[in-house]
């Protein structure tokens, strides 16, 4: 089984604004708590991604490459509101970090996420790298989808 461990971070500052970035459109096709369904338009690739439940940093995760013009397709399908961002990819002491900066509803938000061997892998933090929202629901793309950042102070329920 494919298996996902990832820990999830807010962002400071811009200084890991290093490297260029490639513009992502998601939206969900199932936001079920025990499986979501995405897919993902990341510049001019696609693909279709399942994922199981949250088991603490670990979930069970299953991606797979599908034609742009699917994807397209697919993405007028989804329940809600797609995601919006730009995701850069940067190295920091040896582990390669996920920095997306988000768009639309989102916008304001600044995420970095690392993937991991084991959830207790230890790893230099970046000077930018912010609090750990990783348990935080709130910040799971599929539920910033349909409750977004810009709306938090206007009653969005808290953990989602």
């Amino acid at each position: 089984m494919a298996v996902e461990i990832e820990r999830k971070f807010l962002v400071t500052g811009n200084a890991w604004q290093q490297v260029p970035g490639v513009l992502y459109r998601q939206g969900y096709l199932n936001r079920d708590k025990a499986r979501t369904v995405r897919v993902r338009v990341a510049g001019e690739s696609a693909f279709l991604t399942i994922k199981g439940a949250n088991v603490g940093a670990t979930r069970a995760e299953f991606e797979y490459a599908i034609p742009l013009a699917d994807a397209q397709a697919l993405l007028a399908l989804c329940d809600g509101p797609w995601i919006e961002k730009t995701r850069f990819v940067l190295t920091h002491a040896g582990t390669r970090w996920e920095v997306d900066w988000f768009a639309g509803d989102n916008a304001g938000l600044v995420v970095a996420e690392v993937e991991l061997t084991s959830e207790d892998q230890v790893f230099e933090r970046p000077p930018w790298l912010g609090d750990e929202v990783t348990h935080d629901a709130r910040y799971f793309n599929s539920n910033l989808a349909v409750h977004p950042f810009r709306m938090w102070g206007q009653g969005a329920p808290d953990g989602v």
